[in-house]
């Protein structure tokens, strides 16, 4: 029997007719009477004790249970029951008997307070009759709605299934050609990488056949400029004028530094001034620019420390005066200028034989590298497809372990998303995803918990779900979400609330949770005699 089943008989109990009313003690509901027999010493609810029945509501409390005064304020543990004719029936404390306020709709506690009451129960009544109308034909409507959920999740839980089976053959013929064409795409590079290896050994040998000729033009250049006397020798005296080639750095470069250069000779031809230019070549300036590299270092070097300096400027700019500003604009000036030196001096570097570009492939190397290149874009393309299979196949599986209700009834709120906006923030529920909040005027968004469970009663763990494990509170606890489930014709967030600190609540309607209901006649029930 369902909960508005329950309500429904506690509260239309009887057929409507002409009341019977059945004589018992004030206060003592209907199915207690039989332990107030008139005829009959009363014994105490509680079996303490056995008094006459004449002692019933004598507004003296005698049993320790309050048992013997149900229908006055004698015992400060007592009950009054109001019987509320034509609506719900209700026990109050004995305290509130006859202290001027009504607390029954048919004022049977005010029966010797003089207080004006008036019997509402009818009224009441009435008004309850069609809230569980209401009640009823939205949990009618919503059970039909679920019934058409039942419906399209076994239909697509059919559908899925079958389309996992198909993927799954398919990607068996995917992989297959995934193979296939690993297979061709490494025999295609095979080729490719022998002929690119070819072309740049070519590439090196000419590179090196370049270097070594501008080599020998530089050292021939250099061997006639230090042949100063034109004798067709370069002598000891001759390469001591050039004292950047002082191998000890002591500014000096000696005549021993310099027969130990020219391995012990006087002179040399250009036969063996050949063997010298390896060891000198490094060092050696020409004569045809002889200045030109030393200044432009110094002016280099000058630069640099103002500009350092500027950037670690520990001063804030609010402390500089107006002459200091003033000045740091000419240097600003001045490191404009100045920087535009540095590429004259890394220009040789860059326009060096070993950073020429190489040349372009031979067409027959061309061909090799567009079919190797072909080769492998159409495996990445089925290599990306198998990929892309394997996770649709894997989304579908993740997708049919949830549990989705009994009759797989939650199946349509998966990927799907609802939000509820108060003054404050914007609620987010994803289900079977995560819980998530955001500040309404902007600011980051905040995980309120991840699917967790099904955290219902036992008699039906549907009606509730708990999301865990979201963001970390100051100094508390990972944020957690209880989504509390009732009936209603449509899906939607009703309310939010943080019952305890990093704890919050979500009221959630959705047809899913509704259950049968029998036909009854409202109008055809009454309540519990008189």
């Amino acid at each position: 029997m369902t909960c508005l089943h329950l309500l429904l008989t506690l509260v239309f109990a009887v057929s409507l007719g002409t009341p019977v009313e059945i004589q018992r003690p004030r206060g003592v509901p209907l199915t207690k009477k039989p332990f107030y027999e008139e005829n009959k010493p009363f014994t105490c609810l509680d079996g303490s004790r056995i008094i006459p029945f004449d002692r019933v509501n004598d507004d003296y409390c005698d049993c320790k249970d309050g048992s013997d005064e149900p229908g006055t304020a004698a015992c400060p543990n007592g009950s009054f029951h109001c019987t509320n004719a034509g609506y719900r029936p209700m026990f109050i404390p004995s305290s509130r008997i006859n202290d001027g306020i009504c607390d029954c709709c048919d004022t049977t506690d005010e029966y010797n307070s003089g207080a004006k009451c008036e019997n509402t129960c009818k009224q009441l009544g009435r008004k309850e009759r069609e809230v569980l109308q209401k009640m009823a034909e939205i949990t009618k409507e919503g059970f039909l709605l679920k019934q058409q959920l039942i419906e399209e999740a076994k239909k697509g839980r059919q559908e899925k299934q079958g389309k996992v089976t198909d993927m799954q053959e398919n990607k068996k013929q995917l992989e297959e050609k995934v193979e296939v064409l690993r297979t061709v795409k490494e025999t295609a590079e095979q080729p490719e990488k022998e002929a690119k290896e070819r072309h740049l050994k070519v590439w090196e040998e000419q590179k090196a056949a370049i270097r070594l000729e501008k080599d020998k033009a530089k050292m021939a250049e250099a061997f006639l400029e230090l042949d100063d006397n034109a004798d067709g020798f370069v002598s000891v005296s001759e390469l001591q004028s050039h004292a950047e080639l002082d191998s000890d750095a002591d500014g000096t470069l000696t005549e021993t530094e310099v027969q130990g250069l020219m391995g012990g000779a006087e002179q040399v031809d250009t036969s063996t001034f050949e063997s010298i230019w390896t060891n000198i070549k490094d060092k050696y300036h020409s004569e045809s620019q002889p200045e030109e590299p030393t200044p432009v270092e110094t002016p280099q070097d000058e630069v640099k420390e103002p500009v350092v300096d500027h950037d670690s400027e520990p001063y804030p700019e609010d402390d500089v005066s107006e002459e200091e500003d003033e000045d740091d604009d000419d240097e600003d000036d001045y490191h404009e200028d100045d920087d535009k030196v540095p590429p004259t001096v890394k220009t040789p570097e860059k326009s060096h034989e070993d950073e020429e570009a190489m040349p372009p492939y031979d067409p027959e190397t061309q061909v090799l590298i567009d079919a190797a290149q072909k080769a492998r874009d159409d495996f990445e393309e089925a290599e990306k497809g198998l990929r892309e299979m394997d996770d649709q196949i894997r989304n579908i599986e993740k997708e049919l372990s949830f549990d989705f209700g009994p009759d797989a009834e939650f199946t349509y709120l998966y990927s799907q998303c609802y939000e509820l906006t108060t003054s404050e923030y914007i609620y987010r529920l994803c289900p079977f995803n995560r819980v998530s909040q955001k500040p309404k005027y902007g600011g980051s968004e905040t995980n309120l918990g991840t699917w967790g469970s099904w955290s219902g009663p036992e008699n039906n763990k549907y009606l509730m779900m708990k999301y865990e494990q979201g963001t970390g509170c100051w100094q508390g606890p990972n944020r957690s979400t209880t989504v509390k489930l009732t009936c209603g014709k449509e899906t939607v967030v009703t309310s939010t609330s943080e019952p305890s600190r990093c704890e919050y609540l979500i009221e959630f309607t959705t047809p899913a949770v509704c259950q049968e209901t029998a036909n009854i006649d409202l109008s055809a029930h009454g309540h519990e005699e008189l």
